[in-house]
């Protein structure tokens, strides 16, 4: 059986690097111009460039997102705008829109299209006619059940299926938002999303200018537009069972070390299904995940919900839960010296217990000694600066560091877990281990 591919978010060159190292199978990227990214250290040319024969290198898959609606004027730059790519010759296109999707097929007729998430795609009607169409693979709506994606690829065998796994999830059908853009002028179809749906809303009335009504009993007010994260870490063996090829990670405006800790997480997860197809747990790559920003998990509409399922949607605040800071990078270990070189991220004090993160393995070290870069002994890293540490162990370049700030009780733990993508009957050593 053809192991499931597990795709990553690349917004700029150093993020492509963290997710080809900690196991992607494949990354997804673009210029800001035609992708659903609006970001200023996004990609230029020769990045793209760079960055394709670097995956390729690595034997890793490079798609180009073009996944904008264009209106009439942008049309006009997309041909030349292919015309160069094809020079880069990419694995794949991740399109939505069907103009642009004729366009590719002229301009890149080897270039495999796989139809973006943006275009909906709810059935199995609907994926033959992409088929049809030309397309290879459909990026099927977050909207779809197990079962409804398993009816579509047994309706349309011969098209490849990619769903997301985890990442932010919003409140419009497969990402097509208009509530940025009414509010800000700012396109989300064009990458330039506010994440207005995560704001604390409350009602007005017409004749009463002023005086602001919770929709819930709530004084905070109601964040009714303010989805869960997606996290479908169990759902993997039912996943791959129905025919899904590829899994992706949203990660837009994720730093490094989310992207690294997902990517390392589902990458182990999928490995340890295929090598335990009997004995899959989720447990352990769970808790890996949980050390990351999020917003609570939820498994959105891919299972069989019950009464008890929690909802969608975080009524209480839109701020995320964080119970680890990203506190330094690791750019270079020195064996002679036993001493790391590190990136500041965030304040590390002598004295801090601190967790690295490698691709394979996580040390626990408590700090003796920090060293600037003139080699002076001092008592802090600050971020954005290059350090030294004195290490007992060896340890890789993108190797993640981080601090714990919060624990949580055995009881919150259970409440974090207590969805129906986790039964509360397995085993919760490694969480509690890890949180508790």
């Amino acid at each position: 059986m053809k192991k499931v591919e597990l795709l990553s978010p690349a917004g700029n060159l150093d993020k492509l690097k963290y997710a080809i190292h900690y196991g992607a199978d494949a990354v997804y990227m673009g210029l800001p111009t035609f992708g659903l990214r609006s970001n200023k250290k996004a990609f230029t040319w020769d990045d793209l460039e760079y960055g394709i024969e670097y995956a390729r290198n690595h034997n890793v898959k490079v798609y180009i997102t073009t996944n904008i609606f264009p209106r009439n004027h942008e049309l006009d730059r997309i041909p030349d705008y292919f015309k160069k790519l094809s020079k880069l010759n990419p694995d794949g296109l991740i399109i939505a829109d069907i103009g642009i999707m004729e366009l590719a097929k002229e301009y890149l007729p080897n270039v495999q299209i796989h139809v973006s998430t943006q275009a909906n795609t709810m059935n199995w009607l609907t994926a033959k006619f992409w088929y049809n169409y030309g397309a290879s693979r459909v990026v099927l709506a977050r909207e779809l059940s197990l079962k409804e994606i398993s009816t579509i690829k047994t309706k349309v065998p011969d098209l490849e299926l990619e769903t997301f796994i985890h990442g932010a999830m919003c409140m419009a059908y497969s990402g097509r938002c208009l509530i940025s853009s009414y509010i800000n002028m700012r396109d989300a179809n064009h990458g330039d999303c506010t994440n207005s749906c995560r704001w604390n809303y409350k009602l007005v009335e017409e004749t009463r200018p002023g005086e602001y009504f919770p929709i819930e009993e709530d004084e905070t007010g109601t964040y009714f537009f303010n989805s869960k994260d997606l996290c479908l870490v169990s759902y993997i063996p039912d996943l791959i069972n129905s025919g899904v090829c590829s899994f992706k990670i949203e990660g837009r405006t994720k730093s490094e070390y989310y992207l690294s800790i997902v990517t390392r997480a589902y990458r182990k997860a999928i490995d340890n299904y295929y090598e335990n197809p009997e004995s899959y747990n989720p447990l352990p790559f769970l808790a890996e995940i949980l050390t990351t920003s999020h917003r609570g998990f939820t498994s959105a509409f891919i299972g069989e919900h019950q009464k008890d399922s929690p909802e969608l949607q975080n009524y209480e605040s839109a701020g995320a839960t964080q119970y680890y800071d990203f506190v330094a990078v690791v750019k270079s270990y020195d064996n002679k010296r036993k001493v790391a070189l590190i990136e500041g991220k965030n304040r590390i004090n002598l004295g801090d217990e601190l967790e690295f993160v490698t691709k394979d393995n996580v040390f626990k070290k408590k700090i003796d000694k920090i060293i600037n870069i003139d080699n002076q002994e001092v008592n802090k890293v600050d971020p954005n600066k290059l350090y030294y540490l004195e290490l007992d162990f060896s340890i890789d370049e993108y190797t993640m560091i981080r601090r714990r700030n919060i624990k949580i009780s055995e009881e919150e733990m259970k409440k974090i877990i207590k969805d129906d993508y986790i039964s509360l009957g397995q085993n919760l050593k490694v969480l509690k281990e890890t949180f508790v």
